[in-house]
């Protein structure tokens, strides 16, 4: 099926549907008889994850799991639908995100302020609270066992401070959220994937995304996944490549510290401008409006991120020797 990708190893990345096909993944583990989901789109994403089971002939009551890598909307808004679609299942999220899934509604006041209220009804739907007792708070090191497959949970702040990743013990493979940036086929050039790290709002701090990304790469993955999008190969150089464009951000943003009113407009400018000039020396086949068209949304959010952190008095001269 079309909204499907099979991967192997009982590892599937479905499509969400949020803002449009290839931009929002939510990943299915298939142990035996138990499934876990990593991430669950918004609450309209249900149909696809659905369709998905049913091609697979998997049943509802096997979904043991529904892991959250941080609670952002894209990542996190469908949760309280799939949960009460799926009675058997327990929440994996990080300690800081836990209160927010029981009474979500800070999180949709603060999406709300930054989208409006009309994006949120329409692109986000119902977002559901849910049950406290449902609700199990990853700390770092803890062990989740899918069947007799095992996943451990990595504190991986620096995109938030409510960031886990999942390491499967059983492929090597690592559920990466946003930790390990965003890479979009249509950015790609060949077999070469272009990524670039992910600084939206409100808790961007490049030390810790620094930290986290360095910390993954120790762990050598077969394979990392990413919420947006899917299957990232040859891990080594997308950290470099990563780490390196890390650096850019902060160097930019530190050149419009003090620039008042206008930041949001240099800085965004200088972002886009640099990251179409990266993909366009990677190969990518998108040149101009187009590929300025693509990166828009991320580098609006990527800028408002890079801005709060300007504004918590975060010093870019020390950015790289702070830690975790």
């Amino acid at each position: 099926m079309s909204n499907m990708i099979n991967y192997g190893n009982g590892i599937y990345a479905i499509d969400s549907g949020y803002m449009g096909p290839g931009q929002d993944a939510i990943h299915m583990i298939v142990a035996g008889d138990h499934i876990a989901f990593v991430d669950t789109g918004v609450s309209a994403s249900l149909a696809n994850v659905l369709d998905a089971m049913n091609a697979l002939g998997l049943r509802a009551d096997a979904v043991a799991y529904i892991i959250l890598t941080h609670v952002h909307l894209d990542h996190a808004g469908g949760a309280g639908t799939m949960m009460r679609h799926f009675p058997g299942a327990k929440l994996i999220v990080h300690p800081r995100g836990a209160r927010h899934m029981a009474d979500p509604s800070k999180l949709i006041a603060g999406a709300t302020a930054v989208y409006g209220a009309t994006h949120m009804r329409e692109v986000y739907g119902e977002i559901a609270p849910v049950a406290a007792e449902r609700i199990i708070e990853a700390r770092d090191g803890d062990t989740i066992m899918l069947g007799d497959r095992p996943l451990v949970c990595l504190d991986t702040p620096g995109h938030a401070l409510h960031h886990i990743c999942i390491v499967d013990k059983a492929t090597g493979g690592i559920f990466t959220g946003d930790a390990f940036g965003a890479s979009f086929g249509v950015l790609d050039a060949g077999d070469e994937q272009f990524i670039y790290p992910t600084t939206a709002p409100s808790q961007f701090d490049p030390s810790a995304m620094r930290a986290s990304i360095e910390r993954i790469l120790g762990l050598a993955p077969t394979a990392v996944y990413l919420t947006h999008y899917g299957r990232l190969r040859g891990v080594p150089k997308a950290g470099r490549d990563l780490l390196r464009r890390l650096d850019a951000f902060v160097d930019l943003a530190s050149r419009e510290r003090n620039s008042g009113m206008e930041r949001l407009e240099r800085i965004g400018g200088a972002m886009m401008g640099y990251l179409c000039k990266e993909a366009r020396e990677y190969g990518c086949q998108l040149t101009g409006a187009a590929l300025e068209e693509k990166l828009a949304p991320a580098v609006f959010l990527n800028t408002l991120g890079i801005i709060h952190w300007l504004d918590m008095d975060k010093k870019p001269a020390n950015a790289h020797s702070r830690g975790n």
